[in-house]
């Protein structure tokens, strides 16, 4: 049997999957960085040489935040969009991408890879732009709403190679050789 379902069927199921994507991506990003002890207050970073396109600490939160907020309405829309050709390779693409964006604060942060976590933000950009295509034949406005990420990302890769660059001597190092003083 097929059907079409109203605007209003259209919207109320779009709310629903937007308030629970949303939410889960903002739980997963912010468990991600909590758990890599990610940004300002971390020791081995804080004595990283930062390239001077970096931005100030206070722009990281804002931004991702931002960032999931959107990936999590774009998400909603691919779900909301029932019998959609294509649907359910964008989701699992997304949910690759994820996985990597996820990964990435782990393994700069926590495990001071900051190589590895280049090819990881060089991967996720390439997936990112996937899943943009995939989303936005299926919805255009929602590949249009995951343009932002794709440019922070590729931003992040650009920030991450050069603190690479910068600090070659930190790469996989618990500390440099510069000594890391705790106050405790």
């Amino acid at each position: 049997m097929n059907y079409l379902a109203s605007s209003g069927q259209l919207r109320a199921s779009l709310l629903r999957w937007s308030l629970f994507t949303v939410p889960l991506l903002l739980v997963l990003g912010f468990f991600s960085g909590q758990a890599a002890g990610s940004g300002p207050g971390n020791p081995w970073f804080d004595e990283l040489v930062k390239p001077t396109i970096y931005p100030p600490p206070v722009a990281f939160p804002i931004v991702w935040s931002t960032l999931y907020v959107l990936m999590g309405i774009s998400l909603a829309m691919i779900l909301s969009a029932r019998g959609a050709a294509g649907r359910g390779l964008a989701v699992a693409v997304f949910v690759v991408q994820l996985a990597l964006n996820l990964a990435w604060s782990p393994v700069f942060f926590a495990m001071h890879q900051i190589l590895a976590a280049f090819w990881i933000a060089v991967a996720m950009a390439v997936t990112i732009l996937l899943t943009l295509v995939l989303f936005w034949r299926i919805r255009p406005v929602a590949g249009m709403l995951l343009l932002p990420y794709l440019a922070w990302v590729c931003f992040a890769s650009v920030l991450t190679f050069e603190i690479g660059r910068l600090n070659p001597g930190a790469d996989g190092a618990f500390g440099s050789s510069r000594t890391v003083r705790v106050s405790i």
